[in-house]
């Protein structure tokens, strides 16, 4: 393998598929995507259902061709086979085989990836500890419960100790314990040194673990960088907690409708630094309680929507289907 400039990268990616019974209709699922991700980042897919999450992961995995443009691993096609050993996939919707154990499927997997003897023994230990599953490694899979079966599968896809681990919805079916031990071994990977490309819906899973980020919708690339640039401070905007106060009445006050949030009886109101001042003394003298002042900051699910609906692709979220 080479020492290539980035882990994986996609450029011009385009896939369109044929639908229908006479697949006579198209459905366009990336539109000349660009991608780069250098070696040692958590690198975050974001995007609503039919933004082309799937079908990215789907083509770097060599199991979907592009219609046009290309994608690289390290610099190769994703079908090179030296390539290919060091990269792990955990699909969105593992199925390991039903009547195999865990001890098993997780052998099996390391020796596809090329482990043998003592150092597939050690290292099937190694991970069955790591996931969790070293007391159910003799039971087979059918006797798992989802979030074993997502866990053994996070296990087969790190035996090899792969250079890029590719996680399609690795937190979904678990429960708070899962997902923070999910969490856990992912930056586990990263402190090895290896590369995570991770798609989820879950957005505090995204701020959690990812240094970058990319937001996919319609096909199409439409936001990227940094998680602490893209949630950053709001510019010179203060956010203020306010009690004894109903809507009505900060509107009745000149705060824009677009500014106000309503919490349990509270209201979150963002306004411009410049005129906070004369804001304070105005609900103070309306019985108001202002309980926190403070710079107001942008949530990684506030970016999403804000950046779907700018992309005039707002209907697209929970839509029909999943590419």
């Amino acid at each position: 393998m080479t020492d290539a400039p980035y882990a994986l990268q996609a450029s011009g990616l385009t896939k369109v598929y044929r639908v229908g019974f006479f697949l006579n209709r198209q459905v366009v699922a990336l539109r000349g995507l660009e991608l780069s991700v250098e070696p040692g980042q958590i690198y975050g897919l974001l995007g609503p259902n039919g933004a082309g999450k799937s079908t990215t992961l789907k083509i770097l995995m060599n199991l979907v061709q592009p219609t046009s443009g290309t994608a690289a691993l390290f610099g190769h096609a994703p079908g090179h086979a030296a390539t290919r050993r060091h990269v792990g996939f955990l699909p969105e919707n593992p199925a390991p085989y039903e009547y195999l154990t865990g001890l098993e499927f997780v052998t099996l997997a390391g020796r596809l990836a090329g482990l043998s003897g003592k150092e597939l023994d050690d290292r099937v230990q190694a991970v069955l500890g790591q996931v969790d599953l070293s007391h159910a490694q003799k039971l087979q899979v059918r006797r798992y419960s989802k979030g074993m079966v997502q866990r053994l599968a996070l296990a087969q896809a790190i035996v090899h100790s792969p250079q890029l681990l590719v996680l399609d919805e690795p937190t979904s079916g678990l429960d708070p314990l899962g997902r923070r031990q999910m969490r856990d071994l992912i930056l586990e990977q990263r402190a090895r040194g290896a590369t995570v490309l991770f798609c989820t819906h879950i957005i505090p899973d995204v701020e959690a673990l990812c240094d970058r980020v990319v937001v996919l919708v319609g096909g199409k690339r439409v936001r990227e960088g940094r998680v602490q640039e893209l949630v950053g401070n709001e510019g010179n905007t203060l956010e203020l907690t306010v009690e004894g106060l109903h809507r009505g009445q900060a509107e009745a006050l000149g705060v824009p409708a677009a500014d106000i949030r309503e919490l349990e009886g509270r209201l979150l109101l963002r306004v411009p630094d410049a005129s906070a001042q004369g804001l304070l003394r105005v609900l103070l003298d309306a019985g108001a309680r202002v309980t926190r002042i403070q710079p107001a900051r942008f949530t990684l699910e506030e970016l999403f929507m804000q950046t779907v609906k700018e992309a005039g692709a707002g209907s697209s979220v929970g839509g029909e289907m999943s590419l």
